[in-house]
């Protein structure tokens, strides 16, 4: 009866848990994109240490305010993760575990970004152990830190890329959501998966870009109104506990 437990337990129905995950994957994409896309596009430049320095030196609260949100990004794809686990466990227990296992270790890259994120900073107001480096070359390093960091993002999409193909399988397979929104995950997920080929993925992240909102401000938006189809997730979840009794 295990398989069943989700409703219960939570005295939520599965509607109510999909819109939950909707509001979560909403509230990942917002801070996500606010810490590393936003903030950071208005203080690195990456054609210049100086002026990168000079910037964060000047918007250090800005850098802190885009770390946080970095930080709570993590958060709110965790708990998004383990909602997506609970959800579609249903459909296909070993698969499902898969996409959990593949977006902990995704988390743990975005986790190390944040890291990455504030470190410059650090390296800017010159610790006693950098003593023996130029303010030129304590520059060039902080600039060589928020590469390292895009850097380090770039590999995360790649399993949140391989996370997204899975969920969508397995949106496909499920019969509470409809299977459109299975297909064009996938193609989003295919198109995160580029990243392993950086300068391929950057040349062409305009139609990357294109691919993730047609695959997942769909999927946002059906979670967040209509969740999932309780009766149809409640038969297949016991149908998966017969058979795995």
């Amino acid at each position: 009866m295990s398989a069943v437990a989700l409703s219960p337990i939570s005295g939520l129905s599965p509607r109510s848990w999909g819109r939950i995950a909707g509001l979560c994957e909403t509230l990942e994409g917002t801070t996500c994109a606010y810490g590393q896309v936003i903030v950071l596009g208005q203080l690195v430049v990456f054609g210049s240490a100086a002026t990168t320095a000079a910037n964060v030196m000047a918007h250090e609260r800005l850098l802190w305010v885009g770390f946080a949100s970095s930080v709570v990004g993590v958060g709110f794809h965790l708990a998004w993760a383990a909602l997506f686990y609970e959800l579609f466990k249903p459909v296909s227990k070993r698969i499902s575990r898969l996409a959990a296992f593949v977006i902990l270790v995704g988390c743990a890259v975005q986790a190390l970004t944040c890291v990455l994120y504030i470190a410059p900073l650090a390296v800017l107001k010159g610790t006693t152990s950098l003593g023996a480096f130029t303010a030129e070359q304590l520059q060039g390093l902080a600039l060589t830190l928020f590469k390292i960091n895009g850097q380090a993002f770039d590999t995360y999409l790649i399993f949140f890329g391989f996370w997204c193909v899975l969920n969508g399988y397995l949106i496909f397979r499920s019969t509470f959501m409809p299977r459109i929104l299975g297909i064009l995950l996938t193609i989003s997920g295919v198109g995160w998966m580029i990243f392993l080929f950086p300068p391929f993925a950057h040349s062409v992240f305009r139609y990357i870009a294109i691919a993730s909102a047609l695959g997942e401000l769909p999927l946002q938006m059906w979670l967040l109104i209509m969740g999932v189809n309780s009766e149809s997730w409640k038969a297949r979840a016991n149908a998966a506990a017969v058979s795995a009794a």
